[in-house]
């Protein structure tokens, strides 16, 4: 399989994927919220199991709908088992889990670590994405303002659920792989790579669910149901299809500094919906995060006016 060059191609009009990147974004901040509510009542397992099977089913037909012919070879269905255990079953069992112990504000800032992972996997094993300064910069500036949102009253509470913060931590781990891994299905339409990927993880935790959980014995709230809902078509069905074109359209780094804006996101939907604390540090913490996403994707210059950019080259 082809790999995904290392820069958008001249034909990407990146204010596009750049507004996509913040959709998903908003997304998968989302999420983080709607997980702290099913959780209540969902076990880990069974939310899983049902937001990657909804997901599936959904991305199935919709690659059908398109008339998008599956892959019949098994090492191309290999690579989504993998895809789909990275990028899907694991991360979300481990966030889910963590979710129970932990609020869904601190769980946002402990998973925007993915650019860091991707950056070390990067430079230590594929050598395939180069990595600049300015990136690096947008990796760190990222960092330091996804720490602003969130608060020192928020990260007080890091000594106090360790192995729920570490779970969260190695979800980040997992989708910085996954965004590495993804790169092999360059030239592939991500609705095949969406479907056959949450197939692949629906596989898994189905059968998984129904061992651990039982799921026909539970009783979930309404509230519960209808998070699982949004979980399942909006958070994942559809954040996977923008995911694996950005993968393509932005590189692993360029798409994983959108974790950044997740955080944003899970903060001011926590503070909205869940009554979650909120700090006015945290304005300038976005302004930072957008500055951190910019320079990931190598426009840091954009947000620079230009006749400021003028007089300094004079």
């Amino acid at each position: 399989m082809a790999h995904v060059p290392t820069q958008p191609s001249t034909s990407v009009h990146l204010p596009t994927e750049l507004a996509l990147l913040v959709v998903l974004s908003f997304l998968w901040g989302g999420s983080f919220t709607l997980i702290k509510i099913a959780v209540e009542t969902i076990p880990p397992a069974t939310m899983v199991a049902v937001r990657v099977g909804v997901a599936a089913v959904v991305l199935l037909a919709a690659a059908k709908a398109r008339g998008l012919v599956m892959p019949r070879d098994k090492r191309t269905w290999a690579g989504f088992a993998v895809q789909g255990v990275l990028q899907s079953a694991l991360p979300f069992v481990l966030i889910s889990w963590g979710e129970l112990y932990i609020d869904s504000a601190l769980a946002g800032i402990l998973n925007a670590t993915p650019p860091i992972f991707v950056l070390l996997v990067t430079l230590l094993v594929t050598k395939q994405e180069a990595i600049g300064g300015e990136k690096m910069f947008g990796v760190l500036l990222g960092i330091a303002g996804a720490t602003v949102v969130i608060g020192a009253s928020a990260l007080q509470d890091l000594g106090m659920q360790p192995l729920a913060q570490l779970a969260v931590i190695g979800a980040s781990l997992s989708y910085a792989i996954a965004a590495v891994w993804a790169r092999r299905f360059a030239g592939m339409p991500a609705t095949v790579t969406a479907a056959g990927a949450m197939a692949c993880a629906a596989a898994i935790m189905v059968p998984l669910a129904l061992v651990l959980d039982r799921p026909w014995a539970l009783s979930p709230s309404g509230e519960g149901v209808l998070a699982l809902a949004c979980l399942s078509l909006l958070s994942t069905a559809v954040a996977m299809l923008i995911y694996f074109r950005l993968v393509q359209t932005l590189g692993a780094v360029g798409t994983t500094s959108g974790s950044y804006l997740r955080a944003g996101f899970s903060v001011v939907l926590g503070v909205l919906v869940l009554d979650e604390s909120f700090a006015w540090p945290a304005v300038l913490g976005m302004v930072l995060i957008v500055a951190g996403v910019a320079a990931a994707n190598g426009q840091l210059h954009a947000l620079v006016p230009r006749d400021a950019r003028a007089a300094n080259s004079e």
